[in-house]
């Protein structure tokens, strides 16, 4: 064969990007399922779809290859599968690989790697049949490379050949030995033959010099088969021998389970272990329905001596049998793999539905409870292989539909603490000690790390050295720091009078706790600083040596933690608990329902009898082993045959339940199973009509643990719909009316379980169908044929939904027909219904009393007929029709022809603008360049209190005044401080003020901008005491994540709906204002400067402000017409206001021609500041320009009598190019007499630049286009936006560097304390997903207070912001915020402007911003006493900034508001006594002052 590069290259980017779809850890196969994985050369081996692939380690794709079998490319012949792939090493390095095919009798073909060079391909190797096994191993005898192959050539009675029947001699062929170099198979290497049963193989095993294959037959599928599984054993008689015998085979009994469904074997230094993973033989999907069973090598190897399943001469014809309890029983499970990690056994596993566990083995072979790794979203099964990494041991591969994941073999990282991650006892996991973290192996830079080690020492022993007492030993001379000893059965008894002594902790037993059968389980947990270990113990007949001292009988033993009292009970058992099964009392008839969500149910029926004579009744709901059960208390007790449990919530899995009464044995178990929440995929039709009534389907997962469906309507409640019979994957139901419903309305469908609304899927709503006539054909005797009429509708009808009936009269009775609908026909104007009725030959109809109805759900219509006399008026307005018809025509031919000439005119003017904008717009952004002023003076900044006030108070700025102010004098001076020392002092109490803000929270009309006013009044009031606000904020900050916790952590500090979000804001504004002034003030007082820059550079109306240079779309100028630049002379005089100035000055200033006069001053003004670096001394509005030529001097105005005056009574405001005004002229500024009309001060009755309608579409002068109107379109001007982006792009980009960035590798002390404090939040609450801390963060810094500093220039410096700057600094805040985000952006060539603008910039600024957050993080954490001097140094900076008692006033006044219910709450709470005293000292001292009229 080629190699397949060559011919393959065209496939290999498609399938590149299709493995990098799912992320850098998976690949998926193109539209076909997983037949085969295997590990090789340091990567991935995965064959589907009739293709081999080759991924590297992280799943990416190196490259495709095509059997010869297949020949025209992958995805064909139907039905072929890969299930034989064998990777082996030769001597000299060289890798081959072996792959096995069912086309063609079952092809096996061998590739060198890693070009795939074909070396051999030969047929009838491997099974052929596709659901036929085979399995493999590669050997070397004598020097030689042989392949051992089991395979079901032949399936006999139990399965469909399809033509891949072998010939009679090898039907019974089911082992043969082969050398590499032929692929023969020949008697002397080896031929093993079966009897009549055909096999099923497994796996295939090397150990040592034997060769191993776990089996079983092929009946044990139907459920016909009891006996177990078997493990066949090859050896090689000699060792110089190239061939091998059959030894015989061995039983493998795992609880009488018949099918073996995944196998692995493990190496444990000279030990070796084969891991099965058994199945019972009926399909059921039970709690015990699967096992894990592990069997020793040598024991295998030493009992198989005897066969009757292969004709083989031994001498021995008894086969043994190795009977093994079960290490794991479980629901599903379908795929394991073993591996050794620090001499610990530890077992992944996969389940049917998609999840990967693990479980750790202790030296006695007992499972810990098996950890869940990875859940698959779809819940598809896991392929029976699994496969370590074996590049990197830490991960493993998992395989389910045609998808490849590459999961961590451990979750690490939830282990928050030294202790809690070496008392997990994961050996994949070692604590760190330079990162304070649990990481996996190899994951810790430092050298230094504290590794798990098998407890091997750590063996718990009891001992009994008293009557009526307990021992507990760990085994090791470790002082003991906790100890808990608890009985689990008969009754459940945590006793907590335990006494530690060293190693060893006592308990007393005083009350008898032994059942009938004189059992107990006993449950020991001991920990020291480094450890803690749980053991559980079984004692039997230990009643005399408990309460007598006599020992002799007595027997414990370690146990799982699932191990019961209860006799042991057998594997192959039924399921279903037969009716009225027993115990001494009760009987168990039912228990409903049996699949519940893992979220738990709130009640659960259990019907039976004699439920009111028993006691302590509880159900004991146990999963997987290892895994503690749940021991639940009865609920309610309804009836002596009805009582109720609430189930709480846990993973998925199907557990046993069993129903315990009077400490007695529990009733035989049953099975319960926990799945997922209910999914929808799909719903069909998607459309009802507004009456409702029409049968829906939804398709999805897990219906059946749904409690109801209910349609949510946003114009009245929620509409609980009824269910129809259905299944798990499929929900049927009726809609509902929804009578007010309008065109296309869209209700949500969603599912309620328990308390939990899950969305499901979107209705649409139609109106009713419109039916327009029928016609009846009687004609066709015997049979009736009815035709309807109806409008054509989006409702998409079929005809088994609508009911067709007609009513005639019979005598005084009234009789139906009900019609057979045969088809729906759609026409462009309208849709057929066709019905049919047989009728009897004694059956008569009177015609004339006939009402047709048509039913659809709720809906019920009455028909009309079609009118017989519609002829006669057709033919008489026919010859009227065609006469108006060639009227028209003639009319209209002339209007066309003078429409077109028109068209034409218009079309060449509206392509000349085009060109002349696009061609305009483009040389702009090729050569235009803003000339940006990099020396502007000094940055206005305003003072710390003004910035504060305004940051604390943006919609209030009343309140920066009166707390500039001091507070009116009291005579009695010294109570007036009492009164507002003790204030301070109850609100510095922190239990105090924190039950205040939750107190006042709870109050209905504590509105948000209440909440805000008071964390404002509360920042000034603890200004100089940030340390103790600081603390503040932690504790409310974590008991908001309380709140949010419970329903979306992402939406965590989002909003500013709580006195903690406000005072975060105000906290990061007091912080932070010296690293604004210091680092951010000069490139963001730059950009504002620029953009003002920009905006003036072209046009701007000065009604509306829009101008043609923006940044918003909302804000751009399109109506423009064209301009030019004149370079006037304006003089200058000295005034008194001015004193800095000289005597005369004359500026150059440049204007447009379309500026108003006031748009002239303006930028005359700013000529002048920027020259000299102070202001000219008069405002806007007390100055005034007048023109200065030989002639005469005319003042310039914006409106007087020359002013244009257009329809309907608008004046057009002058311009320079109004008054003619040319480049050189000289313009003199003087000062107004009286200060007369604002230049900005106009009404809608004047325009400037946008022109009212009917003047914009005026001739347009010119001796080119004379008499041709002039259009414009908006979007010619989009590139203005651009143009204007790219003038001040070098400024965001500072300006966004300059905040995102660490100056000196130090992040600023707020933000580094901040973010940590937000990291061990999460930490301690377990949050693993590293999008909600990267949410908070961003919630908390750049959305709560970069963003309201970009938008708002005004907080930080002496300016004026204009609305078109607003718009600006929308877009550019709009732009910060999207680099923070972590959705991924999908914008399309609808998206809005102030969108698209930074679409490109975007994924830039998201790397820098992960990479700042990365930063902040990997910084040294600060210590507590760093962050304190940092906040006490700012807080002394601040002293006496404001009037701290006004603020003082504003809080009393809320406390008084809502003093009855605070002193409530104190009341409810302990320890708030003293507080209470002093709050009424504060009621009566504010009261005295009250009186004297101070407040």
């Amino acid at each position: 064969m080629a190699p397949p590069p060559l011919a393959l290259s065209w496939a290999l980017p498609l399938l590149a990007a299709l493995a990098g779809a799912g992320g850098p850890q998976s690949f998926e196969l193109p539209g076909a399922p997983i037949d085969n994985i295997e590990v090789s050369g340091g990567g991935m081996l995965v064959a589907g779809g009739s293709c081999l692939y080759e991924l590297g380690p992280e799943l990416q794709l190196r490259r495709r290859v095509v059997p010869a079998a297949v020949g025209q490319g992958c995805g064909g012949p139907p039905g072929m599968r890969s299930n034989l792939l064998l990777p082996y090493e030769e001597a000299g390095g060289g890798r081959v690989l072996l792959a096995g095919w069912t086309q063609k009798d079952g092809t096996c073909e061998v590739w060198e790697q890693p070009a795939y060079r074909q070396r051999l391909n030969r047929s009838e190797v491997v099974s052929c049949l596709p659901d036929g096994s085979t399995a493999g191993v590669v050997v070397q005898l004598a020097g030689a490379w042989y392949l051992a192959v089991a395979a079901t050539y032949s399936a006999g009675r139990y399965g469909n050949h399809l033509g891949c029947e072998p010939s009679q001699s090898d039907e019974a062929t089911v082992i043969t030995v082969r050398s590499i170099d032929n692929l023969q198979s020949t008697e002397e290497l080896g031929i093993i033959k079966r009897r009549e049963e055909p096999l099923h193989f497994v796996d295939a095993l090397q150990w040592g010099d034997h060769l191993f294959f776990p089996y079983y037959r092929l009946k044990a599928r139907l459920g016909k088969d009891i006996e177990p599984p078997s493990m066949a054993v090859l050896h090689q008689p000699r060792p110089s021998d190239a061939s091998l015998t059959l030894k015989g085979h061995v039983y493998l009994d795992c609880g009488c389970r018949s099918l073996i469904v995944s196998s692995s074997l493990i190496h444990q230094g000279k030990r070796g272990w084969w891991v099965g993973v058994f199945h019972h033989s009926p399909s059921t999907k039970a709690w015990n329905a699967t096992a894990v069973c592990i069997f020793g090598m040598e024991e295998v190897k030493d009992q198989a001596q005897a066969s009757t399943h292969f004709i083989v001469n031994v001498e021995k014809s008894v086969v043994e049998s190795i009977r093994k309890l079960p290490t794991l029983v479980h629901s599903g499970l379908v795929a394991v793999y073993g591996t050794v990690v620090l001499n610990r056994i530890v077992l992944f596993l996969g389940t049917d539905d998609g999840q990967l566990l693990k479980a750790i083995l202790n030296e006695n072979m007992e499972s810990n409870c098996p950890e869940v790794l990875y859940e698959i979203k779809e819940e598809t099964s896991i392929f029976p292989k699994l496969r370590l990494d074996p590049v990197d041991n830490n991960y493993i591969y998992l395989s389910s539909a045609n998808k490849v994941r590459r999961i961590p073999v451990a979750n690490c990282g939830k282990y928050v603490s030294e202790q809690e991650c070496l008392s997990a006892k994961d050996p994949y996991c070692r604590w760190c000690l330079l990162n304070q973290r649990c990481t996996l192996r190899g994951k810790c830079t430092d050298s230094k790390s504290i590794p798990q080690t098998p407890d091997t020492d750590l063996k718990v022993q009891l001992s009994f050295p008293a009557k009526n007492q307990v021992a507990v030993n760990a085994g090791v001379n470790k002082a003991l720091t906790a100890c808990v000893i608890k009985i689990v059965e008969p009754v459940e008894i945590l006793h907590g009078n335990v006494v530690l002594k060293s190693s060893t902790c006592f308990c007393n037993l005083t009350t008898p706790m032994i059942s009938n059968n004189d059992c107990l389980v006993l449950r020991a947990s001991l920990s020291s600083r480094s450890w803690n270990i749980t053991q559980t113990f079984q004692l039997k007949n230990c009643s005399r040596c408990i309460y007598k001292g006599d020992c002799r009988s007595c027997n414990w033993t370690h146990v799982s933690p699932a191990t019961t009292c209860q006799d042991s009970c057998n594997a192959a058992a039924s399921t279903e608990m037969a009716p009225a099964q027993k115990t001494e009392h009760i009987s168990i008839h039912s228990i409903e329902p049996l699949w519940i969500s893992t979220l738990g149910k709130s009640e659960i029926t259990v019907k039976g009898e004699n439920f009111t004579r028993a006691s302590g009744i509880k159900l004991i709901l146990t999963g997987i082993t290892g895994c503690k059960p749940d021991i639940i208390n009865v609920r309610n007790v309804l009836n002596d045959t009805q009582m109720t449990f609430a189930l709480p919530p846990t993973r998925r899995e199907a557990k046993s339940i069993c129903i315990q009464a009077n400490g007695k044995k529990c009733s035989p178990p049953m099975t319960l199973h926990y799945v997922s929440p209910p999914s929808c995929f799909g719903i069909t039709p998607n459309t009802s009509w507004i009456s409702g009534g029409r049968r829906i389907t939804t398709s999805g997962r897990n219906f059946n643990v749904v409690d109801s469906v209910i349609i949510s309507d946003d114009q009245r409640s929620n509409l609980t719909v009824s269910r129809c019979p259905g299944n798990d994957s499929e929900y049927h139901y009726l809609t509902p009316s929804l009578s007010h419903a309008t065109e296309g309305k869209v209700v949500d469908m969603m599912l309620k379980v328990e308390t939990t609304f899950i969305p499901c899927v979107k209705l649409h709503y139609h109106p009713d169908p419109v039916f327009i006539n029928y016609q009846l054909h009687t004609e066709l005797d015997p049979d009736l044929e009815l035709k309807i009429y109806k409008e054509n509708d989006n409702l998409n009808i079929s005809k088994t939904e609508v009911e067709v009936y007609l009513s005639y009269m019979n005598g005084a009775q009234t009789k139906k027909i009900w019609f057979s609908v045969q088809n729906i026909t759609k026409k462009p104007d309208r849709s057929t219904i066709l019905c049919k009725f047989k009728r009897e030959g004694t059956d008569k109809i009177d015609f004339s009393t006939v009402k047709v109805f048509v039913k659809l759900g709720n809906f019920e219509h009455e028909v009309k007929p079609t009118s017989s006399h519609i002829y006669l008026y057709v033919l008489i307005l026919l010859p009227i029709v065609v006469a108006v018809i060639i009227a028209a025509f003639i009319v209209t031919r002339y209007k066309s022809k003078e429409l077109t000439r028109k068209q034409s005119q218009q079309l060449e003017l509206l392509e000349y603008e085009i060109r002349k904008e696009i061609r305009e717009g483009f040389a702009e952004l090729q050569m235009d360049e803003l000339d940006v002023v990099d020396s502007f003076g000094t940055v206005p900044f305003l003072d710390y209190k003004h910035f504060a006030l305004r940051t604390f108070f943006p919609e209030s700025g009343g309140f920066a005044s009166i707390f500039s102010e001091d507070v009116p004098q009291s005579r009695d001076q010294t109570s007036k401080d009492e009164s507002f020392n003790k204030l301070h002092a109850l609100i510095c109490n922190k239990n105090f003020l924190v039950t205040l803000i939750h107190t006042l929270e709870k109050q209905k009309n504590f509105s948000v901008k209440d909440r805000c006013l008071f964390a404002s009044f509360l920042t000034i009031a603890l200004q100089t005491k940030l340390v103790y606000l600081t603390h503040i904020l932690e504790v409310l900050t974590k008991d908001l994540m309380e709140q949010s916790s419970n329903v979306q952590p992402k939406l965590l500090l989002r909003r500013t709906e709580s006195v903690v979000e406000k005072l975060l804001t105000n906290w990061m504004s007091v912080c932070l204002s010296g690293f604004l002034r210091e680092t951010i003030g000069e490139p963001f007082y730059l950009l504002v400067t620029t953009l003002n820059q920009r905006i003036n550079k072209g046009p701007v109306d000065a009604i509306t402000c829009k101008a043609l240079y923006t940044l918003n779309e909302d804000w751009l100028l399109w109506q423009v017409s064209e301009f030019k630049t004149v370079t006037v002379n304006v003089i200058f005089e000295k005034i008194p206001e001015n004193e800095s100035g000289d005597a005369c000055q004359t500026i150059q200033v440049n204007v447009l021609d379309c500026d108003t006069i006031g748009q002239a001053k303006e930028k005359s003004l700013q000529a002048f500041l920027n020259k000299n670096g102070f202001l000219y001394g008069l405002q806007l509005d007390e100055i005034g320009l007048e023109l200065v030529s030989e002639e005469q001097q005319r003042e310039l105005l914006d409106i007087d009598g020359s002013s244009e005056v257009m329809e309907d009574g608008i004046r057009k405001l002058n311009t320079i190019g109004h008054y003619e005004i040319s480049n050189g002229a000289t313009i003199r500024v003087f000062k107004k007499k009286t200060n007369t009309r604002s230049d900005t001060d106009y009404s809608d009755e004047h325009c400037h630049l946008i022109l009212p309608d009917s003047e914009a579409n005026k001739d347009v002068k010119g001796a080119g286009h004379k008499g041709k109107q002039k259009f414009k379109v908006k979007e010619m001007y989009l590139t203005k936006l651009l143009s204007t982006k790219v003038a001040i792009h070098s400024v965001v980009e500072k300006l966004f560097r300059s905040i995102w960035s660490l100056p000196n590798n130090k992040a600023p002390v707020a933000i580094k304390y901040f973010f940590d404090f937000l990291d061990a939040q999460a930490e301690s609450k377990k949050i693993t997903d590293p999008d909600v801390v990267h949410i908070w963060k961003t919630n908390s810094l750049p959305l709560r207070f970069w963003v309201n500093i970009l938008k708002n220039p005004q907080f930080v410096f002496d300016i004026k912001k204009t609305s078109h700057i607003d718009g600006c600094l929308s877009v550019i805040a709009q732009a910060f915020m999207d680099a923070f985000s972590l959705a991924e952006q999908t914008l399309g060539k609808e998206a809005p402007t102030n969108k698209l603008l930074y679409a490109k910039d975007i994924p830039l600024y998201k790397k820098e911003v992960k990479a700042y957050y990365k930063a902040i993080r990997d910084l040294p954490p600060l210590t507590a006493s760093e962050v304190e001097e940092f906040l006490t140094q700012e807080s002394m900076k601040h002293e006496n900034e404001f009037n701290e008692k006004v603020a003082l006033i504003e809080i009393y006044r809320y406390i008084v508001k809502y003093y009855d219910e605070i002193v409530s709450k104190l009341e409810r709470e302990r320890g708030f006594e003293e507080v209470q005293k002093q709050l009424q000292q504060v009621r009566e001292l504010f009261d005295e002052k009250k009186k004297c009229k101070w407040l």
